[in-house]
């Protein structure tokens, strides 16, 4: 059912002129006639101006600016043994759709490892046709390349599952972060190996990769719908990996569950059938309510999320926001996102920023007057496949309420008449 309004018909850039046109002849108004009284004045000279700076190798490895202290990883809960736990990506705090390696999202079940790289190796066997060991050295020789992509747990918003939990976005949404991924090709190492030995193709075979860490990670994977997506990566944003996000070696499964982009990755069996490991049996699975279980449910659909304004943050004035937000699709890339300032009611388009790249975060953008009423702010994403953003009872009503995984629906914030944002 087509749920626009008639101000979705005007594109989204003419929309945008009038309203900031509306805008400069009201509030923004006032606020730029007392900016250029105040440039009649003379600039008072900064404080910073009159002493010299730190200086140049006082942080040989830079590091944030003291006043965004607060801008870190945060778990929703205390966790009964400390490495096997989360922590989430402060979302609302950020720019563009790059997670810096710093804030990166952790889901660790056994603590994070101490791996020297000279002493690692990876093993590929089964069925290929000559199994190897391959160092660090012998995987930064072989050709690379560079990605952008997303990574979300499975787990991500899951307290939501109940009704609005309450919770601001980074703990409802923050197991989730995207990033530039180098390394090699699955199907660049298989060729090192000389490729699939029989009786095992790509329609038929299956991969096991196992992790280093404690509780050895292992995950059974289709190989056909990953052999020219996966990546077996070194690098996140230009450097090496850090501990926690799997250094030296990961996997990644563009658009698949977080934990099947097993990290500290020593491991990659070719197989012919799904090993049912403890990660894809007790763990991974969603009960439904007909009492079966959805096992091997890969791909994260589509969802969106809007990031500011957002529960925790509070409107100073009448007037002009943005609304902004991120948006992904573990089956493809983004085509629209669509935004309600009425609870849904109406919805209208939003803009998306930048390049649109496959299976990786992008950032939407609308234009909203607050005129201090009451409002319920919402987002829906469309995808590349057609597949649209469910409500939450549409998803309750196919799935129950007993499962933990994969929830994507629509997210409602309420703006109270005090500018307070909340989950409600």
């Amino acid at each position: 059912m087509d749920m626009r309004n008639s101000a979705m018909d005007s594109p989204p850039s003419r929309t945008r002129r009038r309203l900031l046109g509306r805008l400069a002849a009201g509030s923004f108004a006032a606020s730029q006639a007392a900016t250029a009284a105040d440039l009649l004045k003379p600039l008072e000279i900064a404080p910073s101006s009159r002493v010299p700076g730190a200086p140049v190798l006082d942080h040989p490895y830079g590091v944030p600016s003291p006043y965004e202290a607060d801008v870190v990883r945060r778990s929703a809960r205390a966790w009964p043994v400390p490495g096997a736990a989360s922590s989430m990506t402060p979302l609302a705090d950020l720019h563009g759709t790059i997670t810096p390696n710093g804030l990166t999202y952790e889901r660790h079940h056994g603590g994070v490892p101490d791996i020297h790289p000279d002493r690692h190796r990876l093993a590929i066997h089964g069925f290929v046709r000559t199994p190897k060991l391959f160092t660090m050295d012998d995987l930064l020789r072989l050709p690379s390349e560079s990605r952008i992509h997303f990574l979300e747990c499975s787990g991500n918003t899951g307290s939501e599952w109940n009704g609005p939990s309450g919770l601001p976005v980074q703990l409802t949404h923050g197991l989730l972060s995207c990033c530039e991924w180098t390394g090699v090709r699955l199907s660049t190492l298989l060729d090192e190996v000389g490729g699939l030995a029989k009786p095992i193709d790509a329609a038929n075979g299956w991969l096991l990769a196992e992790g280093a860490d404690a509780a050895v990670m292992t995950r059974s994977l289709p190989l056909e719908r990953i052999l020219e997506r996966a990546l077996v990566v070194y690098a996140q944003n230009g450097e090496r990996l850090r501990p926690e996000n799997g250094y030296p070696l990961r996997l990644i499964v563009p658009g698949f569950e977080g934990n099947t982009n097993v990290k500290w990755l020593r491991r990659l069996k070719v197989v012919d059938a799904p090993l049912q490991t403890r990660e894809e049996t007790s763990k991974y699975t969603s009960l439904l309510a007909n009492g079966t279980a959805r096992q091997f449910a890969f791909e994260m659909d589509a969802k969106s999320v809007i990031t500011r304004p957002s529960p925790g943050h509070r409107l100073t004035a009448h007037g002009y926001y943005p609304i902004t937000g991120l948006a992904w699709s573990g089956r493809g890339t983004i085509r629209k996102v669509e935004v309600s300032t009425d609870g849904g009611a109406n919805w209208r388009l939003a803009r998306l920023d930048g390049v649109i790249h496959d299976r990786a975060l992008t950032r939407f953008r609308a234009d909203w007057q607050w005129d201090g009423g009451a409002a319920a702010i919402l987002s829906r994403a469309t995808d590349s496949s057609g597949y649209v953003q469910p409500t939450r009872a549409e998803l309750v009503a196919a799935r129950g309420l007993n499962s933990q995984y994969h929830y994507n629906a629509i997210q409602q914030w309420r703006v109270e008449t005090s500018g307070e944002v909340r989950n409600a």
